[in-house]
């Protein structure tokens, strides 16, 4: 079984990594758990007109690793065979895009992150990423 556990550094979406390394136990799955970071460079290409987008993907890609870190953490800690992608944009469309390119067979995020007005007006990047996806999406308190 392939899993795909989106993370943003969040205690839900670090529960959803511990969920995700107990459930690939339970399953003896010889796959990985791929973790995924991603942020939205919408805010920042104001910012990037005066410092150049590279510049602005390198703090993104920064961000991602320091993010990543703790679910490295607990699929180490929990002997769970892990590797990572750091995706900029869309934070739900990159999420639902690499489930269906990478053929994973589920989606594991937290269903409360760190998310922006825009999440308000819109609904949160776990809802939207449960109603476009194709793959089975598992959302984790």
């Amino acid at each position: 079984m392939k899993i795909l556990v989106a993370t943003d550094g969040s205690k839900s979406s670090l529960n959803a990594v511990k969920y995700a390394a107990k459930l690939a136990s339970n399953l003896r799955t010889k796959n990985v758990i791929t973790l995924v970071s991603v942020h939205d460079d919408a805010a920042l290409k104001h910012a990037a007109r005066f410092v150049g987008k590279n510049a602005v993907d390198s703090y993104l890609i920064e961000i991602s690793e320091k993010e990543l870190k703790s679910a490295q953490k607990i699929l180490d800690k929990a002997g769970t065979k892990h590797n990572m992608a750091i995706k900029i944009g869309h934070v739900a469309e990159e999420i639902v895009k690499l489930g269906t390119s990478g053929k994973f067979d589920l989606i594991i995020l937290g269903s409360k992150g760190r998310g922006g007005i825009a999440d308000l007006l819109m609904g949160s990047v776990a809802q939207r990423v449960s109603h476009t996806s194709k793959v089975p999406v598992l959302l984790v308190k």
